[in-house]
């Protein structure tokens, strides 16, 4: 069975999210302090993680940087917080989606199963291609991996999600709409500004100077494209 860890301290809400996820399937826990989700994050085997911004202790936005030095599986942000800034926090630092409070339960559930659908989808399935190799950047389809200069980078799902997509249809242009839907595939609450961070951090990682990208060019007005 499918297990959700949830990090929130209000437990009317934690109980709630474990309900509807329970009567659809899911198992989980509940951690309801920033230090506790960590360490279940760590110690047992989850699909998803359901994290609150705002915890005792340990924030949400340290919570997620901290988890994606190691997990890539999906982390769903829900928050009572709707400013833009935070969205664009969040995603930095690892994010793959964004709900805010009050959520419609049926609606989480809905993003819960898309995700980890998609994210089975993408580490299980069959590729195209096993392994690609540009100049010094070495990416692994059914691993996961992706190297530079022999060095391994971490990479969320999303983040290792884009750059796939993008390696294995060189040359095309893609506008952030596009991306967005390929990637996320559904109308989770992110926008544009998703692409744009997600396209930064994966620059960071693979570019040698991410300020002048060699591989992932802006085509300005139109989108981006994975140079051959």
């Amino acid at each position: 069975m499918q297990k959700v860890l949830i990090i929130e301290d209000e437990m009317n809400i934690a109980e709630l999210e474990k309900d509807y996820l329970e009567v659809n399937g899911f198992e989980s826990d509940i951690a309801t302090t920033g230090e506790e989700g960590l360490q279940l994050a760590k110690t047992n085997s989850y699909q998803l993680i359901l994290l609150d911004l705002m915890l005792p202790g340990i924030d949400g936005f340290t919570i997620a940087k901290e988890l994606r030095k190691t997990l890539e599986i999906p982390i769903l942000m829900v928050t009572a917080r709707k400013e833009d800034i935070d969205k664009i926090r969040g995603f930095d630092r690892g994010a793959d989606d964004y709900i805010v409070k009050p959520f419609n339960p049926n609606e989480l559930v809905a993003r819960v199963k898309a995700h980890i659908a998609r994210y089975n989808r993408l580490t299980n399935q069959g590729q195209k291609e096993n392994s690609i190799q540009i100049n010094d950047l070495v990416i692994h389809s059914e691993s996961r991996q992706v190297l530079v200069h022999d060095e391994e980078k971490i990479f969320t799902a999303k983040e290792f999600d884009l750059l796939y997509f993008l390696a294995i249809n060189r040359n095309i242009v893609f506008s952030k709409e596009q991306l967005f839907e390929r990637i996320w595939g559904y109308d989770a609450l992110g926008d544009n500004s998703t692409v744009t961070v997600h396209i930064r951090k994966i620059r960071e990682k693979i570019e040698k100077d991410p300020a002048n990208p060699q591989l992932i060019e802006t085509i300005w007005g139109v989108g981006y494209r994975f140079k051959k």
